[in-house]
C-alpha cells in the first residue's frame, strides 16, 4: 500500500518529496524496490597453477615412505634433500600431502588410560568384610594420648572387637585381629578385611596373620584418602572430641586409661557401632589387593 501511494505521488512530485510525505526513508524505498544482490559469486574453485600434479605428490610419498626418511620429520628430510640439491616440495607442502594421506599424526606409542572403575568391596551378610583403623584420642590429662584400635563389620555395622592402648603397634594390632577372628568363628575364605596404609596395617606380622588364618586383605590405594570411609568416619567423633560431654564419660576414659597405663592394653569384643558413633556409613569400601 505504501509502495503503491509512493508511486502515485511521485508521477505529482519527485520520489523524494512522496517518501517525506508518507513517513518513509528513500533509501528504504529503494531497496524495497530493488533488493540488493549477493556480493559473493560462487565460482568454481580453481587449482592452484603451481601445485603439484598427481606424479609428483606421489614422488614426494614415495620419498616419505623410504627405508631412509621413513622415521624422520619433514623438516629433516627437507633439509637432508636440500642438502644433495634436491629439492622436492616445501616443508608446508610436504605436510599437506600427508594430511591427505592421513599419514600427518604422532606415529610413536602413546599411553592409552582406559576408562578405570573404583574398586569396591560388597558384604551381602555379617562376617564378610570388615574395616579397621586406628583412631588417636586425647585423654583425660594434658599431653596424654591413646590409641583406639576399632574393627567395624560394614554390613552390620557391628563392632566384633576392639582395644584401647598407650601406642600403636603391630603386635597389638595382630594380637587384637587373632582374638577377634576365633571369637567369631570366622572360616577360611570367608572374611575380607580392609584398612589404609598405615604402618600397623601393612606390617609384616598381620600379613602373615591374615595369611595363616585365610583371610583376604586388602589396602585403600595409593595417594586416596577416603578409601577407608567406613572406619575412618566411625573414628571421627572420637578423634576430634576436645572435651568429655559428661562426668560418667570422663570417668569411663579415666578407668580405661588407668588400665591401659597398667597392664599396656584393654580390649573388649561385641560392641555395637553406635557405641562409638551415630553417624551413616557406607557399606562399600574402595581398595587394591595387596
Amino acid at each position: 500500500m505504501i509502495e503503491s501511494a509512493i508511486g502515485e505521488l511521485a508521477v505529482v512530485v519527485d520520489t523524494a518529496s512522496a517518501c517525506q510525505a508518507v513517513g518513509r526513508p528513500r533509501a528504504t524505498h529503494y531497496r524495497r524496490r530493488r533488493p540488493p544482490q549477493s556480493r559473493l559469486r560462487h565460482q568454481p574453485l580453481r587449482g592452484q597453477p603451481r601445485a603439484l600434479s598427481a606424479e609428483e605428490r606421489a614422488h614426494v610419498l614415495e620419498v616419505l615412505h623410504s627405508e631412509r626418511f621413513v622415521d624422520m620429520a619433514p623438516p629433516s628430510v627437507f633439509a637432508t634433500l636440500l642438502d644433495e640439491g634436491r629439492y622436492l616440495a616445501s616443508v608446508p607442502t610436504i605436510y599437506r600431502i600427508l594430511r591427505s594421506e592421513n599419514e600427518a599424526h604422532e606415529r610413536r606409542r602413546q599411553a592409552v588410560h582406559p576408562a578405570y572403575l573404583k574398586p569396591e568391596l560388597f558384604a551381602d551378610r555379617p562376617n564378610r568384610v570388615w574395616s579397621w583403623d586406628i583412631t588417636k584420642l586425647l585423654g583425660p590429662v594434658k599431653w596424654t594420648y591413646y590409641y583406639l584400635y576399632v574393627i567395624l563389620d560394614i554390613y552390620s555395622r557391628y563392632v566384633p572387637g576392639w582395644m584401647v592402648a598407650s601406642r600403636e603397634s603391630a603386635a597389638l594390632a595382630e594380637r587384637l585381629l587373632a582374638e577377634t577372628i576365633v571369637k567369631q568363628g570366622i572360616d577360611r575364605d570367608q572374611l575380607t578385611i580392609h584398612a589404609d596404609r598405615g604402618t600397623s596395617m601393612a606390617s609384616k606380622p598381620v600379613a602373615l596373620l591374615l595369611a595363616d588364618l585365610g583371610v583376604i586383605k586388602t589396602h585403600s590405594r595409593p595417594h586416596c584418602s577416603n578409601d577407608n570411609p567406613t572406619a575412618s568416619r566411625s573414628s571421627r567423633p572420637s578423634s576430634t572430641g576436645r572435651t568429655f560431654r559428661t562426668a560418667s564419660a570422663a570417668s569411663k576414659m579415666r578407668a580405661c586409661s588407668a588400665s591401659a597405663s597398667s597392664l599396656g592394653t584393654t580390649t573388649s569384643t561385641g560392641i555395637r557401632a553406635s557405641a562409638i558413633t551415630r553417624r551413616p556409613m557406607c557399606t562399600t569400601a574402595g581398595c587394591s589387593r595387596s
